[in-house]
């Protein structure tokens, strides 16, 4: 058995985690490679920290296609081979007319949970604009809505199963940058990289609308450090490079924008 209250102190989705515990135990247990439904990556990056000084099993995170947020773990021991093929997941196309009203990440979301399945279910939704969307789904919802998800908000559709070769991936847009500035503060390392003022980057992240490797942070003095992932919502994401100390004692930050 695993450490489980060791496992889930000071973690702030304690729920998941400990769900995913009992699957890492049955995977002990049984000698067999284990899924979890699909997980946030807050939730993501929470397992790996807490996994990571464990020897007895081993985790491996894919979400149907390299950049996906939302993603399932496969769990096994850590004797047993793990491969990206045995983390089970199914592409499908949702294809409606949706020329003159194009729809949302909200629309397709909330068309598929009107058909009665949990969010835990499906993973990234790919909006195709007027051509409707793609889905990434746990492979026993598949068949389902294919036959039930035929309406998104008053528009008819057609869900078919696809090869995920067949996803309609948009690569990110990448902004090298460098900053040179007085403090590894947040507020200051974000409004440089995302090119607005530090009191709006302030403000932002008392919202609560920043996060920092997927973990939200609400002080704008949280200092930053080579390798911490910055996201805003809706204004994509930042991660921080190399930090080197200036003649004048001040930091230079390597930046790399996604958008």
């Amino acid at each position: 058995m695993l450490p489980r209250e060791d496992l889930l102190k000071g973690v702030e989705n304690r729920d998941t985690v400990a769900r995913v515990i009992d699957q890492a135990d049955q995977a002990i247990k049984t000698w067999e490679v284990v899924l979890s439904d699909f997980l946030s990556p807050p939730v993501i990056a929470e397992i790996q920290q807490q996994f990571g000084r464990l020897t007895e099993v081993q985790l491996l995170a894919w979400g149907g296609y390299p950049q996906a947020e939302r993603q399932r773990v496969a769990i096994a021991r850590s004797e047993l081979p793990l491969e990206q093929s045995q983390v089970e997941v199914v592409a499908l196309d949702i294809a409606g007319n949706f020329l003159f009203d194009p729809p949302t990440h909200r629309d397709f979301l909330g068309a598929m949970l009107g058909c009665g399945i949990v969010r835990e279910k499906t993973g990234d939704i790919i909006v195709l604009g007027e051509r409707g969307a793609q889905v990434i789904v746990v492979p026993e919802m598949a068949e389902f809505l294919e036959t039930q998800l035929n309406q998104v908000r008053s528009v008819p559709v057609k869900t078919r199963r696809i090869d995920l070769s067949e996803l309609k991936i948009r690569e990110p847009k990448k902004k090298e940058m460098t900053t040179v500035e007085a403090s590894l503060r947040l507020d200051a390392i974000a409004s440089a990289g995302f090119g607005v003022s530090r009191s709006k980057m302030a403000d932002l992240i008392t919202a609560g609308d920043v996060r920092v490797n997927w973990k939200d942070v609400s002080q704008a003095s949280y200092l930053i450090k080579t390798g911490d992932l910055i996201a805003i919502r809706g204004k994509g994401r930042l991660e921080v490079g190399e930090v080197a100390v200036t003649k004048k004692e001040r930091y230079r930050v390597q930046l790399t924008r996604f958008i």
